[in-house]
């Protein structure tokens, strides 16, 4: 558009930019496969709290849609990372995709699943070990593996897709910051002054509110109630 501009205004006299079609190439985005209706959202909460497989694994799942970390992040989460007191979970850089270490605010249904695994897994290094050796991590493969168990094609959902499910729904809330969303999220911001900006903001507060929020979201979700994406904190009724 600018050259044709410059071509009719006289101030051009060819389209140069003619000579790098074909020579740009265009990344391929793979998009992770995510479910992003609350009516769906809540029946595979639902269909995961059935799960008649390991425990570990059922919490993994459990826990990777409260925290939306990466799949890595949550296998490799070791007990030493836990802080059950100030309720947050340090995720060291080493794991980090990123190499920066990330806080993970643990909103109180998060805390209730890693107590629950401590008293599993606690005697060891990893919080969610291999089932045949504790000193591994649980494997690449086993939480999606997990979901295809469950009924749920590749192509309908993935532990990734955790990630632009919390992501989509939390936007749409219009109650956070965008960039305290993107800040949870721990993505890398591209241009450099906004990366500087991101990370020295990180928006703690906001997020430790989003984030029982988000839990809460998610508890009414699973259990059936009316859901509208302004959302209040549910509490489920006593006895």
């Amino acid at each position: 558009m600018v050259f044709r501009y410059a071509i009719a205004t006289g101030r051009g006299t060819r389209d140069t930019s003619v000579d790098l079609r074909g020579a740009l190439v265009i990344p391929k985005v793979n998009h992770r496969a995510t479910i992003t209706n609350p009516t769906e959202l809540g029946a595979l909460l639902r269909a995961i709290e059935g799960y008649s497989g390991q425990a570990t694994t059922r919490l993994a799942l459990q826990l990777s849609a409260l925290s939306f970390v990466r799949p890595g992040e949550l296998r490799l989460a070791r007990w030493t990372e836990i802080d059950f007191d100030k309720a947050i979970w340090v995720v060291p850089a080493a794991t980090m995709k990123m190499k920066r270490p990330h806080r993970v605010q643990l909103a109180r249904q998060a805390i209730v699943i890693l107590r629950e695994l401590h008293g599993i897994t606690g005697q060891g290094e990893f919080v969610f070990p291999a089932v045949d050796l504790v000193r591994r991590c649980m494997s690449n493969n086993t939480l999606n593996a997990a979901l295809r168990r469950l009924g749920y094609a590749k192509e309908e959902v993935s532990v990734s897709g955790f990630r632009a499910t919390a992501s989509t729904l939390l936007n749409e809330m219009g109650r956070w910051n965008p960039d305290a969303i993107e800040r949870q999220l721990a993505h890398m911001e591209e241009n450099d002054v906004r990366r500087a900006y991101m990370h020295a903001a990180e928006f703690w507060n906001e997020r430790v509110e989003m984030m029982q929020v988000w839990a809460d979201y998610l508890d009414q979700l699973r259990y059936g109630a009316s859901v509208d994406r302004g959302i209040r904190p549910f509490v489920r009724s006593q006895g």
